[in-house]
């Protein structure tokens, strides 16, 4: 791998402190704007079909004040695919998605996606659009990722993050064997999910590792570091420098 980690940074949950007064901020793209300024590689929103935070009009405003990478998560139906086609984002992470959930559980199921999956990801690359499927560190979905067309994969970093001592060993060994497939099959692999300043560094350091999406860690240490500090802390923890995850 060369160059640095690049930084993902994910503003849904700003528009989720938004959402919970019904004002119009604090608005998603001001802190996309702060969040690049600060040093990150790209901005990621999720658009969920219950529009729970990013609303279709944030995804619109994001990618036209972008300067640099936009990722739009959303789930693979046909709804999202033509939201999608309409707004042309640079990239789209293709997510599991329950409307009970409080966040993305798990990785998306590509084996079990079918043709159904499949022809979704080509009109997507068809468009001229960069599809990641979020997945779990699985070597049999990491091989199937490929079949799809989809260029990148973006291992499902959350039972990593939650776990401790020999469990965290074991998922981060997970972690490593399919990065490495993923390379191997001339995959991107991306992380994500979970990944805090107190747990990001290893993960940062996965050989084969080249980008990490990282959202509630990052808005949660706004509050006590600014926005701006939050993003460049972060940065310092991707490099194995600067303390953890404040409590």
């Amino acid at each position: 791998m060369s160059g640095p980690v690049r930084l993902h940074v994910n503003v849904d949950h700003v528009a989720t402190l938004r959402n919970a007064r019904g004002t119009p901020y604090p608005d998603p793209v001001v802190a996309a704007a702060v969040c690049l300024a600060a040093g990150a590689d790209g901005i990621t929103a999720h658009l969920r079909e219950d529009r729970r935070h990013i609303h279709d009009s944030d995804v619109a405003r994001l990618r036209d004040a972008s300067t640099r990478t936009f990722n739009l998560e959303m789930a693979a139906t046909d709804e999202m695919v033509a939201i999608a086609l309409r707004v042309r984002p640079d990239v789209v992470t293709l997510v599991p998605e329950r409307r009970e959930e409080r966040t993305t559980e798990g990785g998306l199921d590509v084996r079990g996606g079918g043709e159904a999956l499949t022809t979704r990801v080509r009109r997507l690359v068809d468009a001229g659009i960069k599809v990641s499927l979020f997945i779990a560190p699985d070597l049999a979905e990491v091989e199937a990722s490929v079949r799809t067309g989809a260029r990148q994969i973006e291992l499902h970093t959350g039972v990593y993050c939650h776990a401790s001592g020999g469990d965290a060993e074991a998922e981060l060994r997970r972690l490593l064997l399919a990065t490495g497939r993923g390379e191997a099959l001339g995959l991107e692999v991306a992380a994500g999910h979970g990944l805090t300043r107190a747990n990001v560094g290893r993960v940062a350091s996965l050989p084969g590792v080249v980008e990490l999406n990282i959202g509630h860690a990052v808005i949660s240490d706004a509050i006590f570091l600014s926005l701006d500090g939050a993003v460049r802390a972060m940065r310092r923890a991707m490099s194995g420098d600067g303390p953890g995850a404040l409590g």
